[in-house]
């Protein structure tokens, strides 16, 4: 599964061959698309649950998407093992604050700041999918497979903005 030029990593043709297989079990035998981002809004609504669950009760988006344990939210766990799993059978995991990339290009005492950036970036991400309706798996990866064009612009889309913000940040990649 590792490639011969970076002993850590695994192979994307095959990664990608898998995670193919894995959603095409998930629609044969679920019946359910691959898609994240509600299971980050119903944790939310979990959380205010124990705090105020007369407000959540109320709340027109729970009554709809009601906060609870549910495939969506075991995908998203079950994604997070799996990462965790595979870095530590390919050797590459380590716990760090600050990656080597972001250190050498903003220096090493930005760990408020690269928490900031990922925070900010992560709200944003989130307002843009739930302003979309779903997910970049969800539209992308669910939308292609089901040969939809929208799916399939929204995966350019995607990569072309993250291929311009990687730009932005780190430059060429070798300053």
């Amino acid at each position: 599964m590792q490639q011969k030029n970076d002993p850590g990593s695994w192979n994307p043709y095959l990664a990608g061959a898998l995670t193919g297989v894995v959603a095409v079990l998930s629609v044969l035998f679920t019946g359910k698309y691959f898609g994240a981002s509600t299971s980050f809004v119903r944790t939310a609504g979990m959380i205010e649950k124990l705090f105020n669950p007369e407000r959540v009760a109320q709340m027109e988006y729970f009554i709809k998407e009601t906060p609870k344990v549910e495939w969506q939210w075991m995908f998203v766990v079950g994604i997070l093992l799996g990462a965790l799993i595979a870095s530590l059978t390919s050797g590459s995991f380590r716990l760090q604050a600050v990656p080597d990339m972001w250190q050498r290009r903003f220096g090493v005492k930005t760990g408020f700041g690269r928490f900031l950036t990922s925070f900010v970036g992560g709200a944003i991400l989130l307002f843009g999918a739930r302003l979309a309706g779903g997910c970049p798996s969800g539209h992308g990866l669910s939308g292609v497979m089901q040969l939809a064009g929208s799916g399939l612009g929204a995966l350019i889309c995607f990569f072309a903005g993250g291929m311009l913000v990687a730009r932005l940040l780190y430059g060429k990649g070798n300053e």
